[in-house]
């Protein structure tokens, strides 16, 4: 997203337990929004003079918590238990210099799927596998993950990952970014 708005970065790995975050918090935007500072935080330390960015993504279907599918049949099952239900996607961003969270900000979009049939599954995870493995929702929205949707309600931005608008404004009023 940054390359195709034309925004200069480097990208570095995190090294935050995930998974000991998501134990420990309850709410989807909670916990979007601690991995992405805790991200953010976490690079910055060896960046001092660096604003870094953070981002994190939570997808929860009635009530239960979706990770990454470990592989292609715990996709499917993923996949059947979306099926005509609405997705809540939550991503947050924040930005961290010397080791401190300076800005953080979360937006939630909510996604339809509609009725997957088993041959549908099976053919999209065809096209789509092991790329998908890597997205939460086990979709790619500018790709045929867009299929999986009757109705989509939110920034489009959020979906694929990041808030940037929100985050493109907070850039530009610490002078990052042209204004």
């Amino acid at each position: 997203m940054l390359d195709a708005a034309g925004v200069a970065y480097a990208a570095e790995p995190a090294h935050v337990d995930e998974a000991a975050a998501k134990k420990r918090l309850d709410f989807p935007a909670e916990i979007a929004v601690y991995l992405a500072k805790a991200k953010a935080v976490d690079v910055s330390t060896g960046r001092p003079d660096a604003w870094v960015i953070g981002s994190d993504s939570v997808v929860s279907v009635a009530g239960r918590r979706f990770d990454k599918p470990r592989s292609r049949d715990e996709a499917a099952d993923h996949l059947r238990f979306f099926s005509g239900k609405t997705m809540e996607l939550t991503s947050a961003v924040a930005l961290a210099r010397a080791g401190a969270v300076d800005w953080s900000h979360a937006e939630t979009a909510r996604l339809h799927a509609r009725e997957l049939s088993d041959a549908f599954i099976q053919s999209y995870l065809d096209a789509e596998w092991p790329a998908v493995g890597h997205c939460v929702g086990v979709f790619r929205l500018e790709g045929p993950g867009v299929q999986l949707f009757e109705r989509i309600e939110g920034d489009h931005f959020t979906i694929l990952g990041m808030p940037l608008l929100p985050l493109f404004a907070a850039l530009r009023d610490r002078r990052v970014i042209p204004g």
